[in-house]
């Protein structure tokens, strides 16, 4: 059977009516299936989430500092409800909060350490040398790509305040030396700071370890004394007079074994000749 030119129009019209129908019935027919699939498998593999879960993170301060050692608050009340974590740990609530948290799971709130932020620093603008002035964006990690910032330490503070700018609980001020002033009181060890600092001078210490190690340059004797006044020269005098085991020279540094039960003495800086090591009970710097 021959068609006339007439019906040929006609035909392919409908040929095309029908394929463009069908296209979004199948994707529709497709939708419906998975979409059954999803619903059945939503209710048997449901977990039914404990209640107290939502109870206990209303209860937390709602920073998601990871101070705590998990990311976020929510995971932080996950857990506790496990009781893999201590209402202690998150730093930021105050002692009365703690007590609460705790009193609501029937739980001990346990001990808490507390943890501040400490520079392995102290190379100010009164210290270390400047060998260029940067002229830039004003910031460290900025500065750090233009030739180190202008130090001659190429390992020291920068002072450009990345890390004051980081921290969300006005924790950190600049002072007139250009070194930044961490408050005991208001700092959470949250770690912002600790990734603000593009020389990675920042470091989470327990407020009852009391040495610290305030240089990272890995020069020694006038090498790094004619670049900075506080740096450590590397003389090893703080490892023969601190507790035997409790200091060790590495690469020019001394570093000390918070982890070997040894007790820490002030007399390990006595005989430094820099203050590159120091004894501290609260804040590092004064803000002047």
């Amino acid at each position: 059977m021959s068609l006339s030119k007439e019906q040929l129009p006609s035909i392919k019209y409908e040929s095309v009516v029908n394929s463009s129908l069908a296209s979004p019935a199948i994707m529709m027919g497709i939708g419906l299936f998975f979409g059954v699939i999803l619903a059945v498998a939503y209710r048997l593999l449901k977990v039914d989430e404990d209640p107290r879960i939502d109870e206990t993170e209303e209860m937390l301060p709602g920073t998601n500092c990871g101070a705590c050692g998990v990311p976020g608050c929510r995971a932080f009340a996950e857990e506790l409800i496990k009781g893999t974590s201590e209402p202690s740990q998150c730093t930021v609530s105050p002692k009365d909060e703690i007590e609460e948290i705790a009193t609501f799971l029937g739980v001990d709130a346990g001990a808490q350490r507390k943890r501040v932020a400490r520079l392995h620093c102290a190379g100010g603008k009164a210290e270390a040398w400047q060998i260029a002035e940067y002229n830039g964006f004003d910031s460290c990690r900025a500065a750090a790509v233009v030739s180190g910032g202008g130090k001659g330490c190429s390992w020291g503070c920068l002072g450009l305040a990345d890390c004051e700018i980081a921290c969300d609980f006005d924790a950190i001020k600049m002072n007139s030396n250009g070194l930044p002033v961490v408050d005991p009181e208001k700092c959470t060890a949250c770690e912002d700071c600790v990734v603000a600092c593009p020389k990675d001078l920042f470091k989470i210490h327990p407020m009852d370890e009391h040495l610290l190690i305030q240089c990272s340059a890995p020069l020694e004797g006038d090498a790094i004394l004619n670049l900075c006044r506080t740096a450590c020269d590397g003389c090893s005098r703080c490892v023969a007079d601190a507790n035997k085991g409790m200091i060790e020279m590495v690469n020019g540094l001394p570093i000390i074994d918070y982890q070997s039960g040894i007790t820490e003495t002030p007399k390990a800086t006595y005989r430094c000749p820099t203050d590159a090591i120091i004894w501290i009970d609260g804040a590092q710097f004064e803000r002047a």
